[in-house]
């Protein structure tokens, strides 16, 4: 999924309009439009800081949107960094492999994969 899809679909669930939306994070409308049409600029990506901010407003998780930005949450760097060998072993599983470590690790219910870039169906 596209992060501009998936912030238009938070953004109707929660009934707000472009404008209310772009008020509450102080942007621009028109740039919260390029970015749920996908229509920015090459190096005019949200920053981290917007991105957090819309998830703030929106009730959603501002790793999902950062990820979705092809960018890594800090959180995410940070053990990347500390455990690189895990991280190594585990991009070179397949699907059925990777879905297998996620419910041992407890994470049986990761539906929102789908939304993370659809890396476990």
């Amino acid at each position: 999924m596209q992060l501009g899809k998936r912030l238009r679909q938070l953004r109707n669930a929660q009934g707000l309009t472009l404008r209310e939306l772009a008020d509450r994070v102080s942007v621009g409308f028109t740039y919260l439009c390029k970015i749920e049409t996908n229509k920015l600029e090459h190096g005019h990506s949200p920053s981290n800081r917007l991105l957090e901010s819309l998830a703030q407003e929106l009730d959603a998780s501002a790793e999902e949107l950062i990820l979705l930005a092809d960018r890594v949450p800090p959180s995410l760097a940070d053990k990347v960094h500390a455990h690189p060998e895990a991280f190594i072993a585990l991009a070179q599983l397949d699907d059925q492999q990777l879905n297998r470590v996620l419910q041992l690790a407890g994470a049986a219910e990761f539906d929102d994969a789908k939304s993370l870039g659809g890396v476990c169906r």
